[in-house]
């Protein structure tokens, strides 16, 4: 299994005022945002070199951002690793006993396929596995509603 770090997660209260410190202080090009229906939130991506900040606003209360802010505070929500094959490594996982939040990948910003490891499995940090172009996964359900047995669905 080969992983390279994607992106960094950070869950922010005030994505437009976050977005001026990293544009106009820090002086980093701004896209566009997006927003994932699926998770409740806006994303916007910040490249920084080969990895990218991705900068996340809850768009409900009840949103996994949402809770996470409310419990924790603004700040590192996540890692991303990029993986060639999301369905093949979420099986090397599931055999080895890994506790996951997401047992089946799920629709992630610009198109691709994310699941979430439960932080308990690697000393607190949430860990993201993403693999980009979901169109070419055969058999992969991009449904929000594939979870544990324990029906977690949150990230927070």
């Amino acid at each position: 299994m080969r992983a390279v770090l994607d992106h960094i997660g950070i869950a922010v209260r005030d994505l437009d005022a976050v977005l001026e410190f990293y544009e106009d202080a820090l002086g980093l090009e701004i896209g566009e945002s997006e927003e994932i229906p699926s998770q409740q939130v806006r994303a916007q991506f910040v490249a920084v070199g080969d990895v990218s900040l991705e900068l996340l606003e809850a768009t409900a209360e009840q949103s996994p951002i949402a809770r996470s802010i409310e419990r924790r505070g603004p700040g590192l929500h996540h890692i991303t690793l990029r993986v060639e094959d999301i369905l093949q490594v979420l099986a090397h996982l599931k055999v080895r006993g890994v506790p996951l939040v997401d047992e089946e990948p799920r629709e992630g910003a610009g198109g691709s396929l994310v699941a979430f490891v439960h932080p308990s499995a690697a000393q607190g940090v949430l860990v993201e596995l993403k693999q980009e172009g979901a169109d070419d996964v055969s058999g992969a359900s991009a449904s929000p509603t594939s979870r544990t047995s324990s029906g977690e669905g949150s990230y927070s």
